[in-house]
């Protein structure tokens, strides 16, 4: 099923910058639906936006999208992630964190252990609950004082209708020395231009906006802070982003070796699955190269930023 772009897009602003849209890519294809939609870019940050965005987007996530979103990878990812904070925290023993979007509370346990103070924000926080969690159904039914050190978003900035305001819901509860950390795929780095409809991390229509760094400081600026580190890859997702992107480029139907890897069922017959299952390792060997080189440009698959308020 097909979603036609409307001709006249001239009405869209950015979400980012206020800029106008125009088309970039008229035809992306939603893997788990077979939907079609477009992606808009920006004229000034080039971010881009998934139009026509559909009123309820609960029929598109759906049982095949939750859980095991990192397979194996779940607890490097975590401790990647810890990483990051013990950098951007140095010599200090806790802290109060707050993870908008924790999912099923893998990071929040492994910053638990790491002597955080730690809180989440889920949709769907049953899962995380389960764990012994403290998580919330929404930024709005915290408290609205500053009073986290710092306060993340993995990957969850590009789900969300209005990431502006969701910034600012989240900056206003930041302590004046804290920090907040958004990691999102990058659509200006390499991954975005070399594939284009094809690119694995698009994702439409869960991913409603598609940043760029441009895009993303105007939405610091916007809420009061500034940006004051950047990374510019996650491993995992930047080598899965290469070899899928590239599978589905060449063969139909696309992510079958992503949900192998994550342990997802899929509708693909044995065979297929084994081909892609060679293909894409052989292409994930052939890509870590390309996932530094990326890194190094400061064009990979994934941005990460940290920013503080502004003084």
């Amino acid at each position: 099923m097909a979603i036609a772009a409307s001709a006249d897009l001239a009405r869209l602003p950015c979400p980012c910058c206020g800029g106008t849209a125009s088309l970039h890519h008229p035809q992306v294809t939603d893997p788990l639906t077979s939907t079609g939609f477009s992606i808009l870019r920006c004229d000034r940050c080039h971010s881009g936006q998934t139009y026509p965005l559909p009123p309820e987007l609960g029929p598109f996530y759906g049982p095949a999208y939750h859980g095991q979103r990192h397979g194996a990878t779940a607890d490097f990812c975590a401790s990647r992630r810890l990483r990051i904070l013990r950098h951007l925290f140095p010599g200090q023993a806790s802290g109060r964190l707050l993870d908008v979007g924790c999912g099923d509370g893998t990071f929040l346990l492994a910053a638990q252990r790491d002597s955080w103070q730690v809180t989440g924000t889920e949709l769907n926080p049953s899962l995380a609950r389960s764990h012994g969690l403290e998580v919330h159904e929404s930024l709005q039914q915290l408290p609205t004082e500053p009073s986290f050190d710092c306060i993340t978003f993995w990957h969850v900035l590009e789900h969300l209708r209005d990431p502006a305001a969701s910034l600012r819901e989240a900056a206003s509860r930041l302590k004046p020395s804290g920090c907040l950390v958004v990691a999102v795929p990058d659509y200006g780095g390499w991954q975005a231009r070399c594939f284009g409809r094809h690119w694995l991390h698009l994702d439409v229509p869960r991913h409603i906006t598609h940043l760029t760094s441009a895009g993303l400081n105007q939405l610091f600026q916007a809420s009061g802070l500034v940006p004051s580190q950047h990374w510019h890859q996650e491993f995992e997702y930047d080598l899965l982003g290469w070899a899928q992107s590239a599978l589905n480029a060449l063969m139909s139907p696309p992510n079958i070796f992503f949900h192998w890897l994550a342990g997802k069922p899929t509708a693909a017959n044995r065979a297929l699955v084994a081909a892609n299952v060679l293909a894409g390792s052989a292409l994930s060997l052939a890509a870590v190269s390309l996932v530094w080189a990326g890194s190094f440009a400061k064009k990979g698959g994934t941005l990460i930023v940290a920013a503080r308020p502004a003084r």
